[in-house]
């Protein structure tokens, strides 16, 4: 199947397929006499694996750690459920720091009047030298 087969059947993008080809996640498919990609059933299977990966918010070195171990057949368990948990803790920090995020800007709209005046509590935040969101671990990321 060409590269626009290969996108639909594994709903990942032709760009992203090629994107995955040039950074060295997939090997690089097959090519015909006139110079276009074939893919095959197992060259989908791998994309699928990817964007599941992907949703699931992995990374890409992570998703080529994953692919590693998803095709060895050896490999132990552990090493995917550390890779996994690991993973969960990265999410659970981020989760932290957008509820850190949510909180200030929470208390910055409830400080703004929200009418025709030109103050704004917002912006006086935003603008000023002191770290708005410093209460909340942001330090101008």
């Amino acid at each position: 199947m060409n590269i626009g087969e290969a996108a639909s059947a594994s709903g990942v993008s032709a760009k992203m397929i090629r994107h995955y080809e040039e950074t060295g996640l997939i090997p690089r498919a097959s090519r015909t006499d006139a110079g276009y990609r074939v893919y095959g059933q197992r060259d989908v299977h791998l994309l699928r694996f990817i964007r599941q990966a992907r949703q699931l918010g992995f990374s890409m070195a992570q998703v080529s750690d994953l692919i590693g171990l998803w095709l060895d057949q050896s490999r132990p368990s552990r090493k995917v459920k550390q890779l996994a948990q690991t993973h969960i803790a990265e999410l659970e920090q981020r989760i932290s720091e957008l509820q850190g995020m949510k909180a200030t800007l929470e208390q910055l709209v409830q400080g703004c009047h929200g009418d025709n005046r030109p103050d704004c509590p917002i912006l006086e935040a935003l603008g000023g030298d002191a770290d708005c969101c410093a209460v909340h671990g942001r330090h101008g990321d």
